[in-house]
């Protein structure tokens, strides 16, 4: 499985203040990235897989949502997690 408890864990220790800290934005949005990118790949290779294309754009809308309410709530935190996941160009 691609997504297994090592790297959760990775992702959230990396991301969020620590491996255990699955709540905060950061660890969020992390994991959103990572299975955004995941699901991205799958749909290059199976383009008529529309149950994937709709939880990539359900995926898409939470990351979104959440990347609103940190910008409103802490920019600083905003830009560091746009520039360590490059999210923008």
């Amino acid at each position: 499985m691609y997504l297994n408890k090592e790297v959760k864990e990775g992702i959230f220790k990396k991301h969020g203040k620590s491996k255990t800290d699955t709540g905060s934005t950061e660890g969020q949005i992390a994991l959103f990235s990572h299975r955004i990118d995941h699901l991205s790949n799958h749909l290059k290779k199976n383009k008529k897989d529309f149950n994937t294309e709709r939880s990539l754009v359900k995926l898409v809308g939470k990351r979104r949502h959440l990347l609103d309410y940190l910008k409103a709530k802490d920019i600083e935190r905003y830009r560091l997690i746009i520039k360590e996941l490059g999210l923008r160009k």
